[in-house]
């Protein structure tokens, strides 16, 4: 098991979500602002539904932080669902004095969702005991915990940031550099209403979504995540637990509606020779310490990075690069065709408030996963009671790295 543990409650009309995560190291600093900027992150995005109008997700700290601090003990935060005041009765936890006054129980199901196969797994009559915890509410737990791992990723020196690349039939142009993280100019990401770095992209993935909701459609759409500043080394080649790629694949397969996952160009790569894929090993002797007069510091490093910065299960020290693939969220304002499993009988399908797309906010979800696939990663192979314990682990271990001219931190 690994040392970093996230756990989340809540169904989506209840009144809260909540978010547990064990094993963060003492002496982080971390306040809610520091959440609550990722969760407001989490909340924007073109193409959003009618929920959000009703949501200003804030956080609370219930435990493990004191005086703007960790304590190494286990974190629980709360975030609100200021809807679940429309829901007091049908969401109630306790059996209603009248049984009159039960809701009347959901028996459509949703082609793509989780109620048919959530009704058949547990039993349930009223799918709405399947969809509350089913719902992508759900992420605002993953992306609280994510926040608290991308504050301790940044006290070792590793960034990680995403971009939408694609909503419905419209693409960002190609280009960025896997080499460079600079590529790719995050300040335009963040200020894009689709969380695109290329304005004419954003510019017909704001008008493709305006398209999809006058035709009753949705849209699904590609995110990019990257991570740089990781030192090699992270994951495992010895068990499949251990495997980094492995890891990564299943957090980001684990978002609701991901049903695509690759590290790097994997499946344009699949249809390439080998020559044009593995990244040759190269000496790099420019950087370094010329400019300090010294004599420059040979480093073992690669030609390209086809391999989205993991070989082997582990980090190779380059900017590891993943994608994630989005259907289309499958509730429509034009339903699909269902069954009614009271009556049987053939209807349309049940109609619960969405949105027309939600990629922008899985861009930000997706992000939270790799902070804490990443953060796992490096407590399992440091260790961390203690902050400045795994600081200087992890500074050892990169000083031993560079002084065999394995790896430089650029």
């Amino acid at each position: 098991m690994s040392t970093l543990r996230l756990t989340t409650a809540g169904e989506s009309h209840g009144p809260a979500e909540v978010c547990v995560l064990a094993g963060v190291p003492a002496g982080l600093a971390l306040t809610p602002a520091a959440v609550d900027a990722e969760l407001a992150r989490r909340q924007r995005g073109y193409g959003r539904g009618g929920r959000m109008a009703i949501e200003t997700d804030r956080c609370r700290f219930l435990s493990g932080v004191r005086l703007g601090v960790t304590l190494g003990t286990p974190i629980a935060i709360l975030v609100e669902n200021k809807d679940h005041a429309n829901w007091l009765e049908s969401m109630s936890p306790e059996p209603l004095a009248d049984d009159r006054e039960r809701p009347r129980p959901l028996t459509v199901p949703r082609p793509g969702h989780a109620d048919l196969t959530g009704m058949a797994k547990s039993g349930h009559e009223d799918m709405r005991n399947v969809l509350e915890r089913a719902s992508a509410r759900e992420t605002v737990g993953r992306v609280a915990g994510g926040a608290v791992c991308k504050q301790l990723l940044a006290e070792l020196g590793v960034t990680v940031k995403g971009r939408v690349t694609s909503i419905g039939a419209v693409n960002a142009p190609a280009g960025a550099d896997p080499m460079r993280p600079a590529s790719v100019d995050w300040d335009a990401v963040e200020a894009s209403p689709v969380g695109c770095d290329d304005r004419s992209a954003s510019e017909r993935m704001c008008a493709a979504i305006d398209g999809a909701r006058a035709a009753g459609e949705s849209l699904g759409g590609v995110v990019e995540i990257w991570c740089w500043g990781a030192c090699p080394g992270l994951g495992g080649y010895a068990s499949s637990e251990d495997r980094l790629d492995g890891r990564l694949l299943g957090a980001l397969g684990s978002i609701p509606a991901i049903k695509g996952v690759e590290i790097g160009h994997a499946f344009a790569n699949a249809g390439l020779p080998g020559s044009r894929v593995h990244d040759p090993i190269i000496l790099d002797a420019k950087a370094g310490q010329e400019a300090e007069g010294l004599e420059a510091v040979r480093v073992v490093t690669r030609a390209g990075n086809n391999a989205g910065g993991i070989e082997g299960g582990m980090s190779n020290g380059l900017p590891i690069v993943l994608r994630a693939a989005m259907k289309p969220i499958p509730t429509l304002t034009t339903p699909l065709p269902s069954v009614d499993l009271e009556s049987m009988e053939a209807v349309a399908a049940h109609y619960e408030r969405s949105d027309v797309t939600a990629v922008p906010a899985a861009r930000v979800v997706a992000e939270a996963m790799v902070a804490y696939v990443l953060a796992c990663a490096y407590l399992d192979k440091f260790g961390g009671d203690c902050l400045r314990d795994l600081i200087e682990a992890v500074a050892s271990y990169e000083k031993r790295l560079e002084g065999r001219g394995l790896w430089r931190r650029s």
